[in-house]
């Protein structure tokens, strides 16, 4: 059977799209009470407050790994305060996670209905969705930065700088096994194709404080992302470049594992990532216990692991270790891989928003209410 040929696709302006979700209407300001919890969830909440509070009097990091849907949710002007308060010394998400971020940042807008779409085939067909994060990409890549850093600096920076293809030729022709000579090729051949100009390619993103990237890059706290090829939106656009995306992917599995090497004693709160965050972190520590055993060290220890989802956790009790086989429980992944994971894992169910809005009250507390003048 032929291939499909993506040059050919139709796309057409964001601005167009029915967007079910916008950036007045979802964030959460942090000075609005958070939601109420019962006694049991606030319990768990104030026990996660405390290992972060632990983990940063002693050094040790905090990692968030998170899902779309707390974009979706609101929850970046909580984040962002948390990170300025220094209790996230690193983020990871996959590619829909990023995707929400852009084009919040670019439109405030962002969501669409997938099966009304992808029945009409417009189902992720947005030009500047595609095109910006594709641009960031390999900008980005030229600078030796992952996907995480790429996008939050394109996003913060309001687009980024292209070289003359000429430039991109001769550092190809003259260090053809350089590492970097890859990312040379496919920016050249983008421009190429799809008529970008060297230059300054200026993006303003006017909601650059709804992008937990954006934010992210302003603070210097690193962000990973993990995407899948042909998982995301950006997959039904003529710029789509597996290349681009898995040498980025590739950089970022890197740095994430970088993190999880020097995780002992630390924090692991995964928030609504059922795939990414379970199966990333496996990979990604057994590579760190790898090299740690060449050097005569031990492995990763003392560290505490909390997910968080909306499912009930299959009734299990996840501080007992995984259950067997014959339990259905055993086939929740996000639970059933992190509990193999060494130190000490719990879940939470909870709603992700409401979840980081009461860590965001615990650990940076109510804003402070202003003195009226005698």
């Amino acid at each position: 059977m032929p291939e499909i040929d993506l040059m050919r696709l139709k796309v057409r302006p964001l601005a167009e799209r029915r967007s079910l979700t916008r950036v007045e209407d979802i964030l959460i300001a942090p000075d609005r009470p958070p939601a109420p919890l019962p006694p049991a969830q606030a319990d768990r909440v104030a026990e996660i407050a405390e290992a972060m509070r632990d983990a940063r009097k002693a050094g040790a990091p905090v990692i968030l790994m998170y899902g779309a849907h707390l974009i979706r949710n609101g929850a970046v002007p909580l984040l962002t305060g948390l990170m300025e308060a220094g209790f996230f010394q690193h983020l990871a998400t996959h590619g829909a996670g990023t995707i929400h971020d852009w084009e919040y940042a670019w439109l405030g807008r962002s969501t669409e209905g997938v099966e009304e779409n992808v029945a009409a085939g417009t189902f992720g067909t947005w030009d500047e969705t595609g095109r910006n994060i594709h641009l960031a990409l390999m900008a980005g890549a030229l600078q030796g930065l992952g996907y995480g850093q790429s996008l939050g600096r394109f996003i913060h920076e309001d687009g980024c700088d292209l070289p003359e293809p000429g430039m991109l030729g001769q550092l190809v022709a003259q260090f053809p096994a350089d590492p970097m000579a890859g990312a040379c090729c496919e920016l050249l051949s983008a421009m190429t194709r799809h008529g970008l100009g060297s230059g300054r390619q200026e993006v303003t993103h006017a909601w650059k404080h709804a992008s937990l990237l954006a934010q992210a890059w302003r603070l210097g706290v690193p962000v990973t992302v993990h995407p899948g090829i042909g998982y995301d939106i950006i997959s039904c656009h003529p710029m789509f470049n597996g290349a681009v995306i898995g040498r980025a992917a590739a950089q970022d599995f890197r740095s994430f594992a970088g993190a999880v090497e020097a995780l002992d004693g630390g924090v692991v709160l995964s928030i609504g990532s059922a795939i990414m965050a379970p199966q990333v972190f496996e990979k990604s520590l057994s590579c760190a216990h790898n090299l740690r055993f060449q050097q005569g060290r031990g492995p990763v220890s003392g560290h505490r692991i909390y997910v968080v989802d909306l499912q009930d956790g299959g009734g299990w009790d996840w501080t007992r270790g995984e259950p067997p086989k014959s339990n259905p429980a055993y086939y929740l992944r996000f639970c059933k891989s992190f509990s193999r994971m060494g130190g000490s894992m719990q879940y939470l169910q909870c709603d992700n928003a409401t979840l980081v809005h009461h860590l965001h009250r615990e650990l940076v507390g109510p804003p402070a209410v202003p003195v009226s003048p005698v």
